[in-house]
């Protein structure tokens, strides 16, 4: 009796535990097929974009042309007198840089995007982790920042370079907080980089699956946009070399569209005016300008 009383428990005992393999072994195949966005719960967040790089023909020019737009240049770097990187002031976290022609490098556009994080270390250590292996270890940047580089998909002029920073305390971005803030910009924040590849599905297929990229759900209509992982709202375009070229496209959102058109005219710069108000730069390169969304607003950085 004392047998058949103790043999109850312990059978249900193995019965639970043989219960427990059979779901197990089921589970794992199904977490196998779950889409990436649902295994990628642990990715570092990206906090933004942190800037776009173009090449000019006349860096003068270019930075006279910006600077009717509303965007102040925060600071450049020079060597020998010439200066051979400017840093023009979307907002406190966001910057276009202009780099001049040169012998070595005669062709103007697109140069590299680069994104932000307030965890570079995190973001770098992940993509080791998942086989994505940058250019080289985090270093110190010229201009005080961390830095490390990626490549990317091929473009125009050959793999995008994808640069990741992270601002530091005493560096020159982080030194002109609250300053060079023009009162008349034509847009306040930077939301999306058009990307011009050779193949444009190879090239989505990088950012969604090695980069954790996701879909975009608020412009689906308009534009198909990767949102970067995190918060941000911040967000990339691929498009074919055919539709773009080498040059730059930008989408900035502006508090009061009316304003910037009326801005544009006053300061005699052509526009087109349809669902967004686009500029081109004396360089072909594109601005586009649209009103700052009224709901769901991205992250504050």
């Amino acid at each position: 009796m004392i047998t058949q009383h103790l043999a109850g428990p312990i059978q249900r005992r193995i019965l639970r535990t043989v219960l427990r393999s059979v779901l197990l072994l089921a589970f794992v195949p199904a977490l196998a097929a779950l889409p990436l966005q649902a295994q990628s719960q642990a990715t570092p967040p990206l906090d933004g974009i942190a800037h776009i790089a173009i090449r000019v023909h006349n860096l003068d020019a270019a930075r006279d042309f910006y600077k009717k737009l509303g965007f102040d240049e925060a600071f450049a770097l020079s060597k020998d007198g010439a200066v051979y990187q400017s840093f023009l002031k979307i907002d406190d976290r966001q910057f276009i840089e202009l780099y001049p022609v040169t012998a070595k490098d005669p062709d103007v556009g697109f140069l590299h995007l680069c994104f932000e994080s307030d965890n570079l270390q995190a973001v770098y250590d992940d993509y080791i982790a998942r086989g994505v292996t940058p250019n080289f270890r985090i270093r110190k940047a010229g201009a005080g920042n961390l830095l490390f580089t990626l490549k990317g998909p091929m473009q125009a002029t050959g793999p995008q370079n994808i640069e990741y920073t992270q601002y530091m305390p005493g560096s020159r971005h982080y030194a002109d907080r609250g300053q060079h803030l023009g009162a008349d910009r034509v847009g306040t924040k930077l939301i999306a980089v058009t990307l011009a590849t050779e193949d444009p599905a190879a090239a989505r297929a990088f950012y969604l699956d090695k980069l954790h990229f996701t879909p975009d759900t608020r412009y689906k209509e308009w534009h198909d946009f990767l949102d970067l992982p995190g918060g941000s709202g911040e967000m990339v375009e691929i498009v074919p070399v055919t539709k773009l070229g080498a040059k730059s496209s930008i989408l900035l959102t502006s508090p009061d569209i009316r304003k910037s058109a009326e801005l544009l005219h006053s300061k005699g710069i052509a526009f087109t005016d349809r669902d967004s108000l686009t500029v081109t730069d004396p360089d072909g390169n594109l601005i586009h300008i649209i009103p700052q969304p009224r709901t769901s607003s991205p992250k504050t950085r």
